[in-house]
């Protein structure tokens, strides 16, 4: 007889540990309190981004993560772009910081190119050829639309893994083989609590003393007028340098972060670095603000949106875009460095959290190595 567990979430962390689970031979169901999934998973770029992570255990986690996302795309038709990525360089500083990563990136065994201002055209028509100097190009960037991603692995991992879902049903209570859904106790040999940024609700003494955050994005898509438009390679401003682990490795990284803080602050006090990827649809996704504390005004903030409007145009040619959604999303990030939460807070109950803004790009490989170490 199968082993049970339990799933708490279905959110990108809460799937990939049911798959995970699955795969290892539990019974699993998943209980989520919502109708379906509404949370930070289908409020972000749908980015599966490699090129992010730095390399050794985190890059690596991200290519299996990948690996597993076009594995099921390819098992249920869910569409998905392989479009690659380029982060363009306008200024000196932007391109050395590039022509550094290019060259560590290589090293490492990366699909990367180093383009010059026609080269970027080519990958990507909506970038504005005024001051580009060129970019860095990188082939292993992923688009879903998250919003029928996560729809779809719900129902695969019905289908294929004959995982149970139950959907409406807050679970307000945890104990040693059993949760509470509000209206009966349902026993299991493991419980995961993938929560994302309800994760004090459970366990609120043992949250308040980890070093972890809630990190608030604000977020807007486009439709351009031009039929059958193809945005090409996602395209990345040069703030998106500041922003991601992996680039940290270039030498001249900090001399370029400082000339940020001394001429764009109002952008690094929100956090803002921006970025714009196309769904198969055709829709734009572009973003976005971090701003942190474990309170959030629920409201947009016009000014940010605003911000990230003015830095988008300095590196794309937006004039025929149609705004037709504006949105937030909140998710749980680790304040020690860490790239995600593990613990055991009783016998046969685990916790799966804080990946920050890399749950689309991690949980799937992260969801297996954590799985295999109970």
């Amino acid at each position: 007889m199968k082993q049970k567990a339990i799933v708490i979430g279905a959110g990108i962390v809460g799937l990939a540990t049911a798959r995970a689970l699955s795969l290892k031979g539990f019974d699993v169901t998943v209980i989520e309190k919502t109708a379906r999934a509404v949370g930070a998973s289908v409020r972000n770029f749908g980015m599966v981004w490699p090129i992010g992570q730095p390399a050794g255990e985190l890059h690596s986690r991200a290519e299996r993560s990948k690996a597993i996302w076009k594995d099921i795309a390819d098992s249920t038709g869910l569409p998905y772009k392989e479009s690659g990525s380029v982060h363009t360089a306008y200024y000196k500083d932007e391109w050395v910081v590039l022509q550094e990563l290019y060259e560590l990136f290589k090293a490492e065994g990366r699909a990367v190119e180093l383009l010059d201002q026609k080269g970027v055209q080519k990958k990507s028509g909506a970038v504005n050829p005024n001051n580009l100097i060129g970019g860095l190009y990188s082939a292993s960037e992923m688009i879903v639309d998250p919003r029928i991603a996560i729809a779809t692995i719900a129902a695969y991992l019905t289908e294929f893994l004959d995982v149970t879902f139950i959907w409406g049903k807050a679970v307000s209570a945890v104990e040693a083989n059993r949760v509470y859904d509000g209206s009966a106790w349902i026993e299991a040999d493991l419980i995961f609590i993938c929560s994302g940024s309800d994760f004090e609700t459970l366990f609120p003494a043992l949250f308040a003393g980890i070093e972890i955050t809630k990190c608030k994005l604000q977020m807007m898509r486009f439709k351009s007028n031009i039929p059958d438009y193809d945005l090409g390679a996602s395209l990345c401003g040069g703030l998106s340098l500041i922003h991601y682990h992996s680039f940290k490795a270039a030498p001249s990284l900090k001399a370029l972060a400082q000339r940020y803080e001394n001429e764009m602050a109002e952008y690094l006090r929100y956090g803002i670095h921006v970025m714009v990827s196309q769904h198969h649809s055709g829709e734009l996704t572009v973003g976005d603000s971090h701003e942190y504390g474990l309170t959030h005004d629920p409201f947009n903030r016009e000014a940010i949106n605003e911000l990230i409007l003015q830095y988008l145009r300095q590196f794309a040619q937006i004039s025929d875009w149609k705004l037709i959604q504006s949105w937030n999303g909140v998710y749980p990030k680790m304040t020690n460095g860490s790239s995600h939460l593990f613990l055991q807070p009783s016998d046969h109950v685990y916790i799966l959290n804080g990946l920050g803004g890399a749950g689309m790009t991690l949980s799937f490989g992260l969801a297996e190595e954590c799985v295999q170490q109970i």
